[in-house]
């Protein structure tokens, strides 16, 4: 799945996760994109199976979808709490690069980086 997709997979995570009911005006404007540009992006994830999209309807997450946008929320937190805690990046900066990094890193790497968070927290 391309970087794009993922980001706007990680977007309708997230309005769920707040009880929001995903609305392509809200996608759009969260991801800075055209209406048009967020039902390509809903038609290629439904074609993944990654969500279920009614016509002018509900965007639900499927089983898998949400698989996978776990999988990109967990590597994002984790990326953004080792960018602020480890190296002191700033809240702004760190936002923005986890969001970069997520999608680029190798699994062995993310797995150092995991360690390595945990290694520090224990020892605070």
């Amino acid at each position: 799945m391309t970087q794009s997709l993922e980001d706007y997979l990680e977007v309708i995570g997230n309005l769920k996760n707040t009880n929001n009911n995903p609305r392509v005006k809200d996608i759009a404007a969260i991801l800075k994109v055209s209406k048009p540009s967020v039902h390509t992006a809903l038609h290629q994830l439904e074609n993944k199976g990654m969500i279920t999209h009614e016509h002018y309807g509900a965007i639900t997450i499927t089983k898998e979808g949400f698989k996978r946008y776990s999988d990109i929320k967990h590597r994002h937190d984790t990326l953004k709490q080792y960018l602020l805690q480890v190296l002191s990046v700033s809240a702004e900066n760190a936002e923005k690069d986890a969001c970069e990094m997520e999608h680029k890193m190798s699994d062995e790497t993310f797995s150092k980086f995991e360690a390595k968070l945990a290694e520090h927290i224990s020892s605070i």
